[in-house]
């Protein structure tokens, strides 16, 4: 049985603000060594599971934050940018589940630093006319492709949505989101014990599917009208509203690649301090 992990790290243990994640801030260094435990003790759990592989794909900014030299030796991880399926790159190979792990809540969503892909321009993302978190776009790309989504991670709040868009998968919630920038926060000790039995009984549902592929509609609202300007530039991409574009796509994984190109135009088309 292999496991991919999809590491991102707003939901990881004790992050609660922007320098938590930032790369070369101090508080980074901090945090990065706490989202490493996490992801050991979700390893561990797997492995006690009867994992015989598990692959780490680093899903967060940079994808340059988890400690390789403090990883579980058992595992491997995935790390650095520009892969073709960004947070998810490996469930199109030989997994048999995925682990959402360090996962936040959707753009407009409550949530401990909630947002979809960009930090900040994106006020809403849609999928099929539901509102939609990274994680419920990952699920979907994993339905796909035929693989269960064991296990989530993240906020109280991240695993409220992930109990919707993986009714079946096992949910630890680190935190406690009081706003934005504030959690109550179990320590070290505590989640990694939490997530370790979370993941041993999680591996329980790994095992292929029939891969459901089907047509996507993605909607996108930005919170400056020249960014969904720039973003309808794209082949495909419709204008919705000042504020808004959507697009369909033949399956989710061509939709995430447009929505990938979407993203990576909008940021692009940023402006300093006023967006």
């Amino acid at each position: 049985m292999r496991v991919l992990i999809s590491a991102d790290m707003e939901g990881a243990t004790g992050v609660t603000c922007t320098a938590d994640v930032v790369p070369q801030t101090e508080q980074w260094q901090r945090f990065r060594r706490m989202f490493t435990d996490d992801v050991n003790a979700c390893a561990a759990g797997l492995f006690d599971g009867g994992a015989d592989g598990v692959l780490v794909n680093e899903a967060h900014s940079s994808q340059r934050n988890l400690l390789l030299e403090a990883l579980d030796p058992r595992a491997r991880m995935l790390t650095g940018r520009h892969k073709p399926l960004s947070m998810m790159q490996g469930v199109d190979g030989d997994v048999d589940g995925v682990v959402f792990l360090g996962y936040h809540a959707g753009a407009g969503q409550e949530g401990v630093l909630a947002h979809t892909y960009l930090e900040n321009s994106i006020t809403g993302v849609w999928l099929d006319g539901a509102p939609a978190s990274e994680g419920r776009l990952n699920a979907a790309l994993a339905a796909e492709h035929g693989v269960p989504v064991l296990l989530v991670t993240g906020d109280d709040r991240a695993c409220a949505d992930a109990a919707d868009y993986a009714p079946g998968a096992e949910l630890v919630a680190v935190k406690e989101c009081v706003s934005r920038y504030a959690a109550i926060c179990a320590p070290p000790a505590v989640t990694s014990a939490l997530i370790t039995e979370a993941a041993r009984l999680s591996a329980a549902r790994a095992g292929r599917f029939e891969g459901v592929v089907a047509a996507h509609r993605i909607e996108v609202e930005f919170d400056a009208t020249h960014l969904a300007a720039a973003a309808a530039v794209v082949p495909t991409v419709e204008l919705l509203s000042p504020l808004r574009v959507g697009f369909d796509a033949a399956t989710m994984t061509s939709a995430m690649r447009a929505f990938k190109v979407v993203t990576t135009i909008a940021a692009a088309a940023v402006e300093g301090i006023y967006g």
